[in-house]
């Protein structure tokens, strides 16, 4: 085995785009095992460290050279090797050629297929050393990059300039040139406490070099959790809990080498306006950690970090607390504004704005809505007045200053709005949860109103935007078409909904006044919906064949096809399942190849059939059909099914000592008319014949 060292290669750089830095450090080592792998260059372990001014990869136990090879080459034919005086020929020689060697140095080789010339020879594997600098410069070539910039006089391009590179292989620096850097061994701390150059001796030692010499916490994670720790100590020390979400503790995480935790302060005067818009505020403006009390409600304290060690903290938290207190300000000035006017007094305004061109304004599409509203109340037998008020309503708070300046509150604002102008609850609450599920895994709607509206104002998106010719294509959704049909089907099943999903698409199609066509459209819409449910369901740990046997039957009501499918899944489990599955197979088989028809009702079969197996088979079967009616009638598909399951015996029985393909024809298409009455039984929840086994 060859002799194996610790790889390190870090690109020193200026501030990296802080949304950006854990996709460039997650590319930049994926791509760069993936030279390696590529490369046949074998290792132990990798990892990436990022910070604002460096991305950095370290590889373990990396080889010192790709494992030496036999190669073997196949050339001509034997009967085109030879010329018709038994010389070689012009393409045996050329093969020689091609290889380096001489015609008398070619083997055969015998196969089951002939024999032809074949060369074999040793490949000495390359040195790591000579590899590397290829392998680091295509992974940096290949980062997930939008905007490449140039600096100075240079024709190099990267996201930010770059100052230095390290590439060391063990203790030793591998000299080569990366983004026109010469690299070494040296690198540098953090920019103000420790800027000068620090020289590394080996690659293991850099998070900790780095640490103790260089004031910066290289591991992205590792700052991460102490951000999250120090961010709790400092919201305890004033009596509260800090509110931390995910996104932006990854951006604090990025923008700092050294966090240093700083405790700030606002009036208490603001705590009057929505706990959301000060959240707000303090996050996407300041960076800000807010901070809650054990009932959760917000404290007039903020956390933020500082990316030094100040000699002088109480100067960094004054700072902070007089640039904050403007933007809140602000919001405060917004909520006031707003309150003057109500969400009805801007209906008329919605007028001015183009929700798309071939569908007009925000103004066209709420009355649409309002429409599809209506129709979805009336069906659920919920409120139609409060449904038509909310879907009126549900795009005014858009006209607000509050949601000019903060397009994420669309919606939640509408709700404090609504409440403030004494509109009823149900139809504030509805203006929020319009929007629900906001991202993959949130809450859906779950007030009556709110659901509502929720599948209103999406349907109507997706109906329109497909009856525009807009459809998705790729990764390309600009109206996240895709997420609103999964928000349709998550709102309709996890709130027990009886809604047909074609005739919902009809309504909404029939609003529209532009030309297309209805029938495409509507059939366009319906499959992108089913295909969204497919994904879904799978994510609900459902299996693909599952998934097909149903659809085979073509539900049209989402909530219907999940409770046939759990039956399906249900009734995968039973002993008889396999051979139902399989049987059900052949029958589907046995009556496409069929040319006899089989015919459409049973009346009288049992006068016309002869085995004790197939008599049995169809009194069976019309006793099944009888007992699963009244269970169909209650979508009781479990129940169903396994009533069916006890079907197995008598078609096992069937298949075991009856011809159905007999030449005599009449008996054929009695035999036929059995099993297509049979598997109809079945298709009544799905179709089985899809099972795997």
């Amino acid at each position: 085995m060859s002799e194996t060292k610790h790889l390190l290669f870090e690109l020193g750089s200026e501030e990296l785009p802080p949304k950006n830095l854990l996709k460039l450090s997650n590319a930049l080592l994926n791509n760069i095992v993936q030279g390696l792998n590529a490369a046949e260059l074998t290792f132990t372990a990798s990892k990436a460290y990022a910070t604002p001014r460096r991305l950095a990869v370290l590889i373990e136990n990396l080889s010192a050279a790709q494992p030496d090879k036999t190669v073997e080459k196949r050339g001509p034919a034997i009967q085109a090797a030879f010329a018709p005086d038994g010389s070689p020929s012009k393409a045996a020689l050329g093969f020689a050629a091609s290889c380096n060697t001489s015609f008398d140095q070619l083997e055969r080789l015998k196969t089951d297929k002939g024999e032809w010339l074949s060369f074999t020879q040793q490949v000495k594997g390359q040195v790591t050393e000579q590899l590397l600098p290829e392998i680091i410069r295509q992974s940096i070539a290949d980062l997930p990059i939008a905007k490449r910039m140039r600096w100075g006089n240079s024709t190099t391009e990267f996201v930010r300039p770059v100052h230095w590179a390290v590439l060391l292989y063990g203790d030793t620096v591998i000299d080569t040139e990366i983004l026109s850097l010469k690299t070494g061994a040296t690198t540098h701390g953090h920019r103000f406490h420790a800027p000068q150059a620090i020289t590394l001796s080996q690659p293991q030692d850099y998070a900790d070099t780095l640490y103790t010499q260089g004031k910066v916490i290289a591991d992205f994670e590792q700052r991460k959790a102490l951000i999250r720790d120090a961010a709790n100590q400092a919201a305890s020390a004033v009596g509260g809990l800090a509110h931390i979400e995910d996104d932006l503790l990854e951006e604090i995480a990025a923008l700092n080498e050294w966090p240093v935790p700083i405790t700030g302060s606002f009036d208490t005067r603001f705590l009057e306006l929505p706990a959301e818009v000060l959240i707000t505020t303090m996050q996407t403006n300041q960076k800000y950690f807010p901070v809650k009390n054990a009932k959760g409600e917000l404290l007039a304290h903020f956390i933020t970090f500082s990316n030094i060690e100040s000699s002088n903290p109480e100067s960094i938290q004054r700072g902070n607390e007089r640039v904050v207190t403007p933007r809140l300000s602000d919001a405060e000035f917004f909520w006031k504004q707003d309150r003057k006017k109500s969400l009805e007094e801007r209906v008329e305004r919605l007028s001015s704005i183009v929700f798309q061109e071939k569908l007009g304004t925000i103004s066209d599409k709420t009355h649409r809505v309002i429409k599809l509203s209506e129709s979805i109340a009336k069906q659920l037998n919920f409120n139609v007045e409060l449904s038509k008020r909310a879907a009126l309503l549900a795009k005014t708070d858009l006209m607000t200053e509050m949601v000019g300046e903060f397009g994420n509150l669309q919606g939640l604002m509408g709700r404090y709005y609504a409440l403030a102008d004494g509109e009823p609850v149900e139809v504030a609450w509805a203006l929020e949860e319009q929007y629900f599920p906001k991202q993959s895994g949130s809450p859906v709607a779950t007030s009556a109103i709110g659901v509502v509206l929720a599948i209103a104002e999406k349907i109507d998106t997706l109906t329109g935007i497909f009856s525009a010719g807009l459809i998705p294509t790729g990764d390309k959704d600009p109206y996240a078409l895709r997420r609103a049909a999964l928000g349709v089907l998550r709102s309709i099943i996890e709130n027990n909904l009886v809604i047909d999903l074609p005739e919902l698409i009809d309504v909404a199609l029939t609003l529209f006044t532009h030309e297309f066509d209805h029938d495409v459209t509507r059939t366009l819409v319906t499959d992108f919906i089913f295909d969204r449910l497919k994904g879904y369901c799978l994510d609900q740990g459902y299996s693909a064949d599952e998934f097909d046997a149903v659809l085979s039957v073509n539900p049209t009501q989402p909530l219907d096809f999940i409770q046939r499918l759990q039956a399906v899944k249900n009734f995968r489990q039973l002993p008889e399942a396999d051979s139902l599955a399989a049987a059900n197979k052949r029958i589907r088989n046995i009556l496409k190849k069929s040319d006899t028809p089989a015919a459409a009702n049973i009346g009288g079969l049992v006068d016309r059939l002869i085995e004790p197996q197939e008599l049995a088979l169809l009194a069976a079967a019309q006793l099944a059909a009888k007992d699963i009616q009244p269970l169909l009638a209650e979508r009781d598909y479990q129940a169903t099914l396994n009533r069916l399951a006890a079907l197995r015996n008598d078609v096992d029985a069937f298949f075991d000592h009856v011809m159905v393909m007999t030449d005599d024809s009449e008996l054929r298409a009695n035999r036929l008319t059995l099993l297509n009455f049979l598997s109809d039984q079945f298709l009544t929840c799905a179709d089985i014949s899809k099972l795997q086994a």
